[in-house]
Order: structure tokens, then C-alpha cells, then sequence
């Protein structure tokens, strides 16, 4: 028996179960359907042959079926969908993310192998094709389209071009080309950028955007250029303007402080916008656990006004009909069978979910472990380092004083200056001012430690370290005792990547993260764990204050593509102006 949707002879015992002459593989009865075409809540039955819905019909009306699920008094949605993200930065590899979101309701992801494509280049999006497969979460991969994110101003261990982008298209597993980060390029009209978007536009396949803050002139020319999608919202200005343009609003939950403005703005519209879809991008292995990932999302939603049927819809069928799926998205006959079983709606309470016709997940867990793929490994190249790569230097001063380049804040950043006093060639940090190093760890240039002084991260009381470090995921290191970032860092270096925390000289945690420096080969609630006893130690190092100052921003510290100051493996550099400085020349007096 086939279960390839396209198969002619599964459509046409599909055709037969439909009309009676033949009996359903599987009936799910006595539940009520949320159609996400026409909004309502209707009591129906649903027959299904192979991995394809064969009919919805009237409640009791067919019995003649294999197997008989009885789903009375719940709720059967269509199966979630996640339009972008990233699984790296829930450290997990397909597999294991799989096993992590599909029992909480998802079941297609649009996954965006960025962070892997910055280490590995083509090889990297191959592997995530290749360990994806035979899943029963559904991995639609997109082509990488900005490694590195801000080239001349950061190192990656690969390039992509338009050339590549090219090749990737071309490969039939490829969903389109993702998130085009590099604004700046985009709006000059940068041979290299008008060549990645050109691919995506000559391929006929979604070309997704990064537009963050892009509002006005700047935006209506990023999407005259042909970028057709945005995750990044700041406000409910650039909310209403990107869904104006057009553009699919990828609404995420990992942004709860702008989530009140845009949803008073979304209810004050007459309609709810059919470019509107819900993604999770970037959630940490022991919150995806715990909250479920795209349900979570859903249910906050939910939660602050949100209708549960439209945004039910949102992650349904919105979200198919931006990827051009016309089989995903909705539970009518010829869709496939991907069907969630909802015990309460406002609350997102998933009890089953069936992905290609068959129970894959139920209370919470998934009913067979998932196929595993082994990852890439060896990828960080660095020597172990010696205590002075941690401090920071001042060029021509042996003893004295000078005044250096800092950035101040800790998500926003902005250019300052600070007078340090100098010894032996190295600053002394002065108080409420911490350290943060960025050495090139892909073996493709040499790895000189860019050591610079940064403000807005109080007064570090230990190191964290990290291999994820956006979005070239060089070693990034933060602290203000040069002892304890050369713990942390060389812990990292001895174990092929991850995130430790040090104090007092010592290794207090850490997150081996062998595969590219960017996920672990643990099981889910292993991961988990680990890292969050990493954040507690953290916790230790540093006092957060929200929303900028916290664990997230400090991966994000190195985001060149961003326009602000940035440190990165080349230096401290401007996004804004594509300006590099040496961290350690000092400013003229």
C-alpha cells in the first residue's frame, strides 16, 4: 500500500472511500471541526485513506472504516504551522526538535538553517535536507541567503552568493530563499544581493524578509525589490505598514513586550488580514519543552484578544497559502492528513496529533522515537588561549592613560568613548563596564582576539562564553575578569563548542554542542536541562534587566547586519556605515 500523496492509485481508493465503495484506513468521529476557510465550528466526522483527508462529512453518517477513532467532545484542527525559525537556536538537531513540538500541535515548519549554513556553507543546508527526512514533523527547508549576514564586516565559515543561492533553488527540497538580512545591500541594489533575490524571483519560490524597523520609503523599496515576507516587528506602525505593502506579517511570540500595540492594532481592522501568520524563530530548548513552541505562541495570543478561531487560521491556513500548499492547511478532502486533536481551544490544549493520516503524538509525547542523523562535528579551529586575548589592548601606550571606542547598551547599541587608565599595554576596565571578545573560530583567517570594551552590562561577576554567537557564531565571550573568559572560552574550545559560564577562574556549567558548535547530540529533556542550569549559573554573572538586557541579546551582541555598532572577529564595526575599528586604537585626545 502507497502513501505517497500524488500516487494515482492512493487518489483513486481516496475517490472510492469518499463515495462509499470503499472503507476509510482511518474515521476520526464525534468531533467538532474548525474550519479555517469559513470560520466556523461544525460537528463532523473525518475519513481519511493513507496519508489524505478523503472526506468531512455528517457526524455518524459512516462507520466503515479499519480503525475508529473517537475524538467526541474535542476539537480537530488542521496541524500547525510554523512559518520561520530556527532550530539551532533550540540547540537541537531535526530529530530531536521534532520529538519536542509535534506533541504540542505542529507539524510543518518552515526552518531557516542559517546558523548552519555560517559554519558549513552548502554542506550545512544538505545536512538539515538529509536529517529532516522521514520525520514526522515536516521540515520545508529554506536557502540561507546571507552568509555572512554583513560581509567585509564579519567572517563566516562560508560565503553564498548568488551563485549558490542558485544551486540551492534548484534543489526540489529547498521552500525558497530565507530571511534576507542584509537590508543595506538590498536597498543599494549590491550586485551580490540583487543577485540572491534574483534567484529567488527567477525560481518562483517565496523570497522571506528581515526588515526590522523598516518603515516608510526604505520599506516600500525593499519590497519593490522583491522580498515578500517579515518577522521582525518592532511596533504597530511597522505592523499595519508591512501588511499594507503586502507583505506576510510573520507575527512571532518571542517579542511579548510589542505583542499588546500590534494586537490593539490587528483589532482595530475591519478584516483580519490574510498575510498574517504566526512563526516562533528563536525559542531556548527548555522553554520550547516546557511551553510547546507555535501552541505557546498561539495561546498568548489567544490570551491578550485574539479570536482562538482566527488565530487558529492564522497558523493554518494563512500560513499555507503563503507557502503555496494547497495540500497543507486545512482539514477538507485532498488535504493531507495532518490533524490536531484539541481539548480546549482558547488555551491551545493539544491531546493527539496525526501527521500524514497516522497517530504520531498523544498526551505530550511522541508514540515512536524519531529517526536520528549524525550531525557535522570538528568545526571549531582554534587553539586553546592564552589569558591575554581576554584583555583588552591599547595600541602605542605602554603606561598612561587613553580614551578607546566602547559601545554602549545592551541590545540598541550606540558608539561611546571611555578614558582608561593603562598598564603594561592593556586597559584597566573601569566600573560598569565589562569585556567582550570575538575570535574567528572557522579556520579561514587568522584568529586574532578582537577584545573591546563594552557598557550597559553592569558589572559581570564571571564569563559567559558561547559558540552561537549571530551570525557568524565565532567564539564570543563576555565577562570583566580576563581569568575567567579564558575558562569559559577555552572549555569551549577542548569540547568543540557550546556555552559555558565560569567564576572565581573555573568552569561552573556547560552545554556541549558538538554538532557545528550550534546543537546538541542529547536527547530533548537532557538539552534542556543542561541549559538551564547553564541560564541559572548565568544568572549568577550577570543582572539581567529586561527587555534588552537578557540572555537572548548576548548571542545576538555580534549581529553586524543590524544598523548599530557591532563587535565582530574583524573589530568593532558600524552597520549603519560599514566602518571597521581596531578596538584597541585609542581615539585622538
Amino acid at each position: 500500500m502507497t502513501h505517497d500523496p500524488v500516487d494515482p492509485a492512493l487518489r483513486a481508493r481516496a475517490v472510492q472511500a469518499a463515495r462509499g465503495s470503499a472503507r476509510f484506513d482511518l474515521l476520526l468521529m464525534g468531533g467538532t471541526v474548525v474550519d479555517v476557510a469559513t470560520g466556523e465550528l461544525r460537528a463532523a466526522d473525518v475519513g481519511i485513506v493513507g496519508p489524505i483527508i478523503a472526506s468531512v462529512h455528517a457526524p455518524g453518517s459512516r462507520e466503515d472504516a479499519e480503525r475508529i477513532e473517537d475524538v467526541s467532545g474535542k476539537f480537530l484542527a488542521p496541524g500547525f504551522i510554523d512559518s520561520h525559525l530556527h532550530y539551532e537556536s533550540s540547540l537541537m538537531a531535526p530529530a530531536d526538535y521534532a520529538a519536542s513540538v509535534v506533541p504540542a500541535g505542529t507539524t510543518t515548519c518552515v526552518w531557516d538553517p542559517h546558523e548552519l549554513a555560517n559554519v558549513l556553507g552548502l554542506p550545512g543546508v544538505r545536512w538539515a535536507i538529509d536529517a529532516s527526512r522521514d520525520l514526522p514533523l515536516r521540515s520545508l527547508v529554506a536557502a540561507p541567503s546571507c552568509v555572512p549576514s554583513a560581509p567585509g564586516l564579519e567572517v563566516a565559515g562560508a560565503d553564498i552568493g548568488p551563485a549558490e543561492m542558485a544551486e540551492m533553488l534548484s534543489w526540489p527540497e529547498i521552500a525558497g530563499v530565507a530571511e534576507v538580512m542584509d537590508m543595506p545591500g538590498v536597498l543599494r541594489g549590491t550586485p551580490h544581493m540583487a543577485g540572491i533575490v534574483g534567484a529567488g524571483l527567477a525560481s518562483g519560490k517565496n523570497v522571506n524578509g528581515h526588515a526590522r524597523g523598516m518603515v516608510d520609503g526604505d520599506l516600500q523599496a525593499y519590497a519593490s525589490a522583491g522580498v515578500t515576507s517579515c518577522h521582525e516587528i518592532v511596533g504597530p506602525e511597522d505592523f499595519l505598514q508591512k501588511l499594507r505593502t503586502g507583505m506576510t506579517v510573520e507575527l512571532r511570540g518571542s517579542h511579548d513586550y510589542v505583542l499588546p500595540g500590534v494586537l490593539t492594532a490587528l483589532a482595530a481592522l475591519p478584516m483580519l488580514p490574510p498575510n498574517l501568520v504566526f512563526c516562533t524563530d528563536d525559542i531556548f530548548p527548555d522553554e520550547l519543552l516546557e511551553k510547546g513552541g507555535l501552541r505557546d505562541t498561539m495561546a498568548r495570543i489567544i490570551a491578550r484578544g485574539m479570536n482562538p478561531i482566527a488565530a487558529i487560521r492564522c497558523a493554518t491556513f494563512h500560513a499555507a497559502m503563503r507557502l503555496k500548499r494547497d495540500d497543507l492547511g486545512l482539514i477538507g478532502a485532498g488535504r493531507q492528513a495532518d490533524i490536531v486533536v484539541l481539548s480546549d481551544l482558547p488555551s491551545v490544549t493539544v491531546e493527539r496529533v496525526f501527521t500524514a493520516g497516522k497517530l504520531v503524538a498523544k498526551d505530550g509525547k511522541l508514540l515512536e522515537a524519531p529517526r536520528r542523523t549524525k550531525g557535522p562535528t570538528d568545526t571549531v579551529k582554534l587553539s586553546v588561549q592564552p589569558i591575554e586575548s581576554f584583555m583588552p589592548r591599547v595600541n602605542g601606550v605602554g603606561d598612561g592613560t587613553a580614551r578607546l571606542r566602547k559601545i554602549v547598551g545592551a541590545r540598541h547599541g550606540k558608539w561611546g568613548s571611555v578614558e582608561v587608565a593603562v598598564r603594561n599595554g592593556f586597559a584597566v576596565l573601569p566600573p560598569d563596564h565589562a569585556c567582550i571578545t570575538i575570535i574567528h573560530r572557522h579556520g579561514r583567517v587568522p584568529a586574532i582576539p578582537q577584545t573591546a570594551i563594552i557598557e550597559g552590562w553592569g558589572n559581570p561577576r564571571g564569563a559567559i562564553a558561547t559558540t552561537i554567537s549571530h551570525d557568524s557564531h565565532n567564539l564570543l565571550v563576555l565577562g570583566r575578569d580576563p581569568a575567567d573568559m579564558q575558562a569559559a572560552a577555552n572549555a569551549l574550545i577542548e569540547c568543540g563548542g557550546g556555552m559555558a559560564v565560569a567564576r572565581n577562574g573555573k568552569v561552573t556549567a556547560l552545554v556541549p554542542l558538538p554538532i557545528a558548535g550550534l546543537l546538541a547530540e542529547t536527547p530533548p529533556e537532557v538539552t534542556a536541562a543542561n541549559f538551564a542550569a547553564l541560564r541559572t549559573e548565568a544568572d549568577q554573572v550577570i543582572d539581567w534587566q529586561g527587555p534588552f538586557r537578557v540572555f537572548r541579546a548576548m548571542t545576538g551582541l555580534s549581529l553586524a547586519c543590524n544598523p548599530a555598532p557591532h563587535p565582530t572577529d574583524l573589530g568593532l564595526t558600524d552597520g549603519a556605515t560599514g566602518e571597521i575599528f581596531d578596538p584597541a586604537e585609542p581615539l585622538p585626545a
